[in-house]
């Protein structure tokens, strides 16, 4: 016997998005419809609406669902059953039709890719309503895109979902529309689109500071010499690479400084209002991992919860820490996408992955918001292009076939490399070895502005940053970090004049990144005076700035495109 149909009378109400959307979807009555919609703004309940909407009205006999993780599936497959979607998250390629016991199943973009004749068979026996989550997945591989193409063309109806931004690649993702631009490029067309800057200001995410730590590094190449560097300053790719890597190497100090930092973030929170607050630290590998969960343990004296992609429970475990009050969850890559912990409010942003895709994703674990005035705190290495991906957050990335890779990027494969140790018994050296590095707080970055002016980590001046109220409006975070910002170069100011000056001596020359850091202090008063005069949000004059000026935010800007907005705000 078939499951009983849903009763949308009692079906959750919809976000003003969704209404707009579905309103959307059921006008145009397409086989295809692709739905844009940042992490945490609510993409399964839309989903979820419209299958019901399908199955009542009769326009379909069944659902399936496709998603990237095994864990995705038991999500699904609960959140469907709260609306009276029955979908068998169990569903194996050899049972090779559903029981009649559900509406349907849900499956991964892997299981799809490895029998695709058996899920089109399933798909031409009755009527069926797609939903492929995450959609980017289906060009992950051409066996994963060409298997979901062949099982579900004979779908009555898709529905593509995914958040922002698209993919880097140039590989066409099935069921999706590409236009051709005045470029000569195709890109892809959605049908809805919701992007973060939206959400935020309809109060469905939370507003996110970024709090990037620079500091010294040291370490020894292949080759036996030894190189440091300060992270943050302008450096070739393999040295960023390699400074980075040093970084967040487990026997260092830049690491247990970071987390020491972050876990009295999530003490902050948890004393003003937010008491379940919880982090999470995302690593690059499983060693890794567990060494951090190891060093959270001897910071917070409580053992913190480690989730591996190929351990048996895993699952399980990151649905008990979501409903626990434990304080830390250390994952590697596995919770960077799709999975839902509401409570997760800082994180630690410790892996070498620097796609937009992938900090897009991994930064959407704590935007979700749950009641009015939570914000979400992410600590992350002080490297140029992570700054530039965390000022650009709310920006909208279509995917583009065939643009030319952006030169300027940080490539992923040089972090690879640095990553990779030679494990030959016997060696006397390893390919790289990390030999120290420290941390301090460089700057903090919200809605694309930088502020701060540098402090050392375990001073007041890091304590103001990280003693922000956890409860606050997207407004009062920027009021409240410009004025910290006035407060501490108020503070430097009296500090010059109390100190006893000796007789004239050599001017100081300044190195290239105290140059930087001194000009965007100076860019970032001048734009914090443009704000009090106009009214204007600090993020708009910024970007009107770099209209005028041209060039990359604040953070990743040139000497010269530093003084070049300096005279142009003196002008405004």
């Amino acid at each position: 016997m078939s499951p009983p149909l849903p009763d949308l009378e009692t079906f959750p109400p919809l976000r003003a998005w969704q209404r707009k959307a579905l309103v959307e979807y059921l006008r145009r009555r397409s086989p295809d419809f692709m739905a844009v919609a940042t992490p945490g703004a609510g993409k399964t309940t839309f989903a979820l609406r419209i299958a019901a909407e399908l199955l009542v009205d009769g326009s379909v006999d069944a659902v399936t669902v496709v998603c990237p993780t095994e864990h995705l599936k038991t999500q699904w497959a609960l959140a469907a059953a709260r609306v009276g979607i029955q979908l068998d998250h169990s569903f194996r390629n050899a049972d090779v039709h559903s029981s009649r016991d559900f509406h349907g199943a849900v499956l991964t973009y892997a299981q799809v890719g490895m029998a695709p004749a058996v899920h089109r068979r399933r798909t031409m026996t009755r009527r069926t309503f797609v939903i492929l989550d995450e959609i980017h997945h289906a060009g992950d591989s051409r066996t994963w895109g060409d298997g979901v193409k062949n099982a579900f063309e004979p779908a009555v109806r898709r529905l593509m979902l995914t958040g922002t931004p698209f993919r880097s690649d140039d590989n066409p993702i099935p069921f999706v529309s590409y236009e051709r631009g005045q470029d000569g490029l195709q890109r892809s067309r959605s049908d809805s689109s919701y992007g973060y800057s939206d959400a935020l200001r309809d109060g469905v995410v939370r507003p996110v500071l970024f709090m990037a730590y620079s500091g010294e590094t040291r370490w020894r190449t292949n080759a036996g010499d030894e190189l440091a560097a300060r992270l943050g300053e302008p450096m070739t790719k393999d040295l960023v690479a390699q400074a980075w890597r040093t970084a967040l190497d487990h026997r260092g100090d830049w690491m247990p400084q970071v987390l020491r930092a972050a876990d009295a973030r999530l003490s902050r929170l948890r004393s003003h209002g937010m008491i379940d607050a919880g982090g999470l630290v995302i690593a690059s590998d499983q060693q890794t991992a567990r060494a951090y969960a190891k060093l959270l343990g001897e910071i917070t004296g409580e053992p913190a919860v480690v989730v591996l992609s190929d351990d048996a429970g895993s699952s399980a475990r990151i649905a008990e820490f979501a409903r626990s009050e434990q304080r830390w969850l250390v994952a590697v890559r596995m919770v960077s996408e799709g999975v839902d912990i509401p409570r997760l409010a800082v994180g630690v942003y410790a892996t070498s992955a620097s796609t937009p895709l992938y900090f897009a994703q991994a930064i959407g674990r704590f935007v979700r918001a749950r009641v009015e005035g939570e914000t979400a705190t992410v600590f992350l290495p002080s490297v140029p292009h992570l700054l530039g991906l965390a000022s650009e957050m709310e920006a909208q990335r279509d995917h583009v076939l065939g643009k030319p890779k952006d030169p300027d990027g940080l490539d992923d494969a040089l972090l690879e490399r640095a990553q990779r140790t030679e494990d030959a018994e016997g060696e006397l050296e390893k390919r790289f070895e990390a030999l120290s590095a420290t941390a301090e707080l460089d700057q903090v970055i919200y809605d694309g502005t930088s502020f701060g002016t540098g402090a050392r980590t375990g001073t007041p001046e890091e304590e103001e940053y990280l003693g922000l109220p956890g409860l606050l409006t997207p407004d009062q975070v920027a009021v409240l970090l410009n004025r910290r910002q006035t407060e501490q170069l108020a503070a430097q100011k009296r500090q010059q004049v109390a100190e006893a000056v000796p007789p004239p001596r050599a001017p100081v020359v300044l190195s290239a990144g105290e140059r930087r850091v001194t000009l965007r202090r100076q860019l970032n008063t001048l734009v914090a005076a443009h704000h009090h005069r106009t009214g204007l949000p600090h993020g708009k004059i910024h970007a009107e700035l770099r209209r005028l000026c041209g060039g990359p935010p604040s953070a990743q800007a040139t000497i010269e495109q530093l003084e070049e907005r300096i005279a142009t705000i003196q002008t405004l």
